[in-house]
This record gives structure tokens, sequence and C-alpha cells, in this order.
């Protein structure tokens, strides 16, 4: 791999996942209003990943690219100041993690996407991204056989590249063992995802 770590405190390491070095479609939701909370977290669309993450991604582009897919990246590393910010907003530990006990995301080592074609149109998942519904749960009745079939093909992809899913989310998937790894503050980076205070 070409990226360069950005590297933080106690010895983690975050990548920048960002083209050209991951083929990817960035749509970080969280750096816009068109998520679950109505209004932008983040200041800028940062997208990191713990090394070892990043790894995996890059395993997880490569097999959607074999069948002619690229994958849509939603969120990836969370600052433990912006999952504070979801969860106060939305204090519901189906779909969020407390970040009392944190959020594999502020360790970097989770990613929330979809699968798009070349042409970059999303696949049918039956539900968006962030929809706090049961039908957003893997293995959900009441999709139609389309998006149920997209589902399984992201999931295929995923856990062949070594990344566990979250039961509750069709969208998350993180690395196993998630929390042997430090949550990462916003002050960590070099330059902030979150708003100045």
């Amino acid at each position: 791999m070409t990226e360069q770590p950005v590297i933080l405190t106690e010895g983690a390491a975050l990548v920048e996942v960002a083209p050209p070095a991951f083929d990817v479609d960035l749509a970080i939701a969280y750096a816009g209003a068109d998520n679950f909370t109505g209004r932008p977290v983040y200041a800028r669309p940062g997208c990191y990943l713990h090394e070892e993450a990043a790894a995996l991604l890059q395993r997880a582009v490569a097999l959607a690219a074999e069948i002619g897919l690229r994958l849509r990246l939603f969120d990836a590393f969370r600052p433990t100041e912006a999952q504070w910010v979801l969860w106060n907003h939305t204090p519901d530990p189906e779909f969020l993690a407390d970040p009392r006990r944190g959020s594999p995301h502020s360790r970097g080592v989770a990613v929330d996407l979809t699968l798009i074609d070349r042409d970059g149109r999303a696949l049918d998942m039956g539900t968006a991204f962030d929809a706090f519904t049961p039908r957003s749960h893997h293995g959900a009745g009441g999709i139609d056989a389309g998006a149920a079939r997209n589902r399984h093909l992201l999931l295929g992809l995923m856990t062949a590249a070594g990344w566990d899913f979250y039961r509750n989310e069709w969208w998350h998937y993180q690395m196993f063992d998630s929390r042997r790894f430090p949550l990462i503050s916003d002050r960590a980076l070099p330059r902030p995802m979150m708003p100045a205070s």
C-alpha cells in the first residue's frame, strides 16, 4: 500500500482512506446534514482507519472489483467526541455504542459502507444507511429479494476480507476483537475532524 499512516499517541496509527490509494467512493455522512441528526457532526469529511483495518478494507475493495463493484464509505474512524454527539442526540444502544464503553468506530477499526456499481449507483439494500429500524437488521424480513441478495453479497465480500459484522446494521463492519484497540480522540489527528468548540 502507498498510503502514509498518521502516527497517533500510544503507538496507534491511522491511515487516510482516499483515492487513488483506495478505489472507494467517499460519502462521509456525518460531514453533511444527510444523517440521522439532521446536521453536520464533522467539520470536514475525513476518512481514516487503523492500519490493520485499512489492510482488510483493501482486500474488500479487491474482492468487490472482481465482480465489477465498488465500495461507498459513509463513515470509518469516528472521534470519541463525535460518538458523544451522536449518543446525546439518539441514545439508542441497539444502533449506537454508548461512548462510555466506546465504539469500534472510535478505535478506527469499523466502517459503514454499501456497494455501488461502476457507474456509481448504489445497490438497493432495502433501507437507507442509518435507518434505525428492525428492517436494517441482517436477516430482516420485509425487504425484497433483490435487496436481501445485495445485503448477502456485501456480507460475503466483507467477511471474506476478514471483517466481522454487527447484526443490527447491514452497513456496519468491524474488526474482530475490536476492544483491543485504544479509543482515539479528535485531538490525536494532525487536522481535526470536529468543529472548533
